[in-house]
């Protein structure tokens, strides 16, 4: 199964270590599917999950996300954006994330932000999966 995990997902899997998102990139750090990411993804992850705010919720530092984005580039597979479509969503930040998946072929983007993508990300092929859909949809695949 290959997976984009949008920024949302990634910040609710450091501030709760209860959930789906939480569960799915346990699963990607340990491969056991394959996680997509492009650069601009990365740097979209690594600014939006050092805010305060979030530093704050999950008890992480600075070092401790960024050590954590390191892991999560590692086991990455990386996404070239050969092709852009801009702009196909409302939110320019979700049309990084869609170019990610169309690029990387992707099964489905991980998001909260279901509304927004389904059509866009259906005329590629792509599904949209909240979290809790994806993990299940995983187990089931495995």
């Amino acid at each position: 199964m290959r997976l984009i995990l949008d920024t949302a997902t990634m910040v609710a899997a450091i501030r709760s270590d209860a959930g789906a998102s939480r569960r799915l990139l346990v699963a990607a750090l340990e491969r056991r599917f394959t996680l997509l990411a492009s650069m601009p993804l990365m740097i979209e992850y690594q600014a939006v999950m050092t805010r305060s705010e979030h530093l704050e919720a999950s008890g992480l530092s600075v070092d401790e996300v960024t050590a954590l984005l390191d892991a999560v580039a590692a086991v990455a597979e990386p996404v070239r954006l050969a092709f852009l479509w801009r702009p196909t969503l409302r939110d320019p930040d979700d049309d990084m994330v869609l170019e990610a998946a169309t690029n990387g072929r992707a099964d489905a983007i991980v998001t909260f932000n279901l509304r927004d993508f389904r059509e866009a990300a259906g005329n590629f092929g792509i599904k949209v999966l909240a979290p809790g859909e994806a993990w299940k949809a995983w187990e089931v695949k495995r």
